[in-house]
Order: structure tokens, then C-alpha cells, then sequence
């Protein structure tokens, strides 16, 4: 199980990560040239700790020494984790949580390997596509309902890391922190995506414009968290919550999560169509079958994820 976080951190506690005067994600370890890789000093599987527990897989970023600003290897551990739970039928929800005082400082600029070759052209791009938006499209396209339990600062990627959670549940010492215009950079890892979805283009644009510190209660005022908690009490609602989700109808989870993420990308005939085939599909399930005859025979319906 994961440990709980400690107090929040303030909202400029984040500019201690990185290389030294650039902050996480947002100054990005992948906007050099590309170069030899080199190994993180901890391995991953420290950094990132896992757990199955009742059939909910705990993924925790654990250096809380760098405010959980994540590695390369962090970032590749948690994406071979997702796709894990995606494939195991033991898995039947994700809580993505971490130790200390911040959830993600963004990205940790420290170790990145020197540029073998002056950056040229599409360099950028390509490592962005390759790193942070892999992270992100692992959260969004994992086949189990994912949670961020939300302990402490979030900044850059590491905000975005939780709005594309399916789920997200905070501490009331948590911030969310769009960083990336105090770098003078654009967002990456899917922020303008995910933003203008949750909270509508005007906000989602003061939040980028302006990279202001959000409070928890804030972010769940804007509808970008579900529940804020005391910070002592974070771990037990995950677990709750995880727990209810790991005892539903996994398949017809998964395909209610596909059709709501791309609920905005089409129009009304794609989105209809796109639900009736995900209930015909679903109908072949043993989940849906239990359903029904559950309320045939008015008893409580018994989920095995099948």
C-alpha cells in the first residue's frame, strides 16, 4: 500500500527540481538533442513502487526527495505498469498516488544525457511524442479506471499526469500548477487537450496564460478534481473508491471510459453509433449477463471482470 503524503508543498517548491535554472517538465528533459542514454541513479522499480491489492494495482512514484519529478525510467516503468493492469484480468482498477510532499513536480532534468549532435529540426517533437505524450495516452488508453490520489504539488506534466486520470481525488494541501508559461514554453503532454475538455477553453487558457498555483479546493470548484480531503484521509478514500470500481463490471468500465473520452472528438452519429456497438460488445460479457439476472432475481449483482 502506499504511504500518505505529508503537507503540501508551496507553490514555487517545484523550481527546486530539474537542472539548475530550469524547472520540471515545462524546461523539459527531452528538449536537447538526442544522446546516449543514461541510467537513472535509483532503479525503477524503488522509484516506482506497485502493489495488487483486491484487485486494484497502486502505482507510486517514490522519490519524494525531488518532489516526485519523474525519470525517464519512472516515466517508463509507470507505462509498462498501465498497460499491465490494462492486459491482467486480476486488475480491475489503477490508483496512480506518490510518497511525500508532492504527487509530480514535473519532469527531472537531472541525468539527462548530454546532446550527442546539435538539435536539429523535429528533434523536439519527436521526444515529446515519444516521452511525455506516451505518458499520458497510457493513462487515457488504460482499460481499467485509473485514480490519481493527488498528495501534493503538481506541476507541468505531473498536473497533467492527474486531470487524465479517470478519476481524481485530493488532499487538501494539494496544488495544480500549469508551470510552463514561467518557462516561456507552450504546455506539452497533453494539457491542451485535456484542459479545454475539463474546465472550457477560457479557463483552460487563464490557467496556461498565467501559471498561477491552484489550490485543491480551487481545482475541485473548476471541476478538475472530484474530492478534496484532508490530507490524512487521501489514502482511504483511494482505497474506497478503488475498491468499489475493482467490484463492477470491468469490461463495461472500460468501454463507458472509451466512450467518454471521445465523447467531444466527434459528432452526435459517431458518438451514438460508438455507444451501441460498445453495448453490443458488452452483452457478451458474463458481467452483463450476472447483471441482469441480478434484477431479474433481486439480488445484489456479484462482478467477476469477465
Amino acid at each position: 500500500m502506499p504511504v500518505s503524503g505529508e503537507a503540501g508543498a508551496g507553490p514555487d517548491e517545484h523550481a527546486r527540481t530539474g537542472a539548475p535554472g530550469a524547472g520540471p517538465e515545462a524546461a523539459g528533459p527531452e528538449t536537447a538533442a538526442p544522446g546516449p542514454e543514461t541510467a537513472d541513479p535509483a532503479p525503477a522499480a524503488a522509484t516506482v513502487l506497485h502493489t495488487l491489492d483486491g484487485g486494484v494495482s497502486w502505482i507510486t512514484l517514490n522519490r519524494p526527495e525531488a518532489m516526485n519529478a519523474v525519470t525517464r525510467d519512472q516515466r517508463e516503468r509507470v507505462i509498462a505498469l498501465l498497460a499491465e493492469a490494462s492486459a491482467d484480468p486480476a486488475v480491475r482498477a489503477v490508483v496512480l498516488t506518490a510518497t511525500g510532499r508532492g504527487f509530480c513536480a514535473g519532469a527531472d532534468l537531472r541525468g539527462t544525457p548530454g546532446p550527442a549532435r546539435e538539435r536539429v529540426p523535429g528533434d523536439v517533437a519527436r521526444t515529446i511524442r515519444l516521452g511525455a505524450q506516451r505518458l499520458i495516452a497510457a493513462v487515457l488508453d488504460c482499460e481499467k479506471p485509473v485514480i490519481a490520489a493527488v498528495n501534493g504539488t503538481a506541476a507541468g506534466i505531473g498536473a497533467h499526469l492527474a486531470f487524465a486520470c479517470d478519476l481524481v481525488l485530493a488532499a487538501d494541501t494539494a496544488t495544480f500548477i500549469e508551470v510552463f508559461v514561467r518557462r516561456g514554453l507552450v504546455p506539452d503532454g497533453g494539457g491542451a487537450y485535456l484542459l479545454p475538455r475539463l474546465v472550457g477553453p477560457q479557463r483552460a487558457k487563464e490557467l496556461m496564460f498565467f501559471g498561477d498555483a491552484l489550490t485543491a479546493a480551487d481545482a475541485e470548484r473548476l471541476g478538475l478534481v472530484n474530492r478534496t480531503v484532508p490530507a490524512a484521509e487521501l489514502e482511504a478514500l483511494a482505497k474506497e473508491w478503488a475498491g468499489r470500481l475493482a467490484a463492477g463490471p470491468t469490461r463495461a468500465l472500460a468501454l463507458t471510459k472509451q466512450l467518454v473520452n471521445a465523447s467531444l472528438d466527434g459528432d452526435r452519429g459517431t458518438a451514438f453509433a460508438a455507444e451501441a456497438a460498445a453495448q453490443e460488445i458488452n452483452m457478451t460479457t458474463r458481467d452483463a449477463n450476472e447483471g441482469v439476472a441480478s434484477f431479474v432475481e433481486r439480488r445484489p449483482p456479484k462482478y467477476e471482470g469477465r
